[in-house]
């Protein structure tokens, strides 16, 4: 298996502390294994690809870069969707920051193959 990876998109016109940003982006690298939890299931049975087995069993490499607004990280969304990019965002409910008003915060990509994710991702600048 080649190198795999997962990388992380934030938000960097909202503003969001450290803590804030560690914690959307903890969300999100675990969003894509919680999926597949199935309400009333006592345990998990996960159907992952040969690149996200190769990442939960190795070195668990992640990149954090950033986005300037919501369009553009909503147009890197539908950009990772269509290079088959398994893709997982996530929307905070806005109770200790946006007032209460959900807000897209970071989307995780992968984990999947490096030079398939930065076929979309590589562009951006690192957080």
């Amino acid at each position: 298996m080649s190198d795999v990876k997962m990388v992380l998109a934030v938000r960097k016109d909202l503003s969001m502390t450290k803590g804030k940003i560690a914690a959307q982006c903890a969300h999100a690298a675990m969003k894509f294994l919680a999926d597949q939890y199935k309400d009333g299931d006592a345990s998990l049975v996960a159907y992952l690809t040969p690149p996200q087995i190769a990442w939960l069993t190795g070195a668990f490499a992640k990149v954090v870069v950033y986005v300037e607004s919501e369009q553009e990280m909503l147009d890197l969304i539908e950009a990772g969707k269509r290079a088959a990019i398994d893709v997982r965002s996530i929307v905070d409910s806005g109770r200790t920051m946006f007032h209460g008003v959900p807000t897209l915060t970071v989307a995780a990509f992968g984990p999947d193959d490096v030079t398939k994710l930065n076929h979309v991702t590589g562009h951006l600048k690192l957080l």
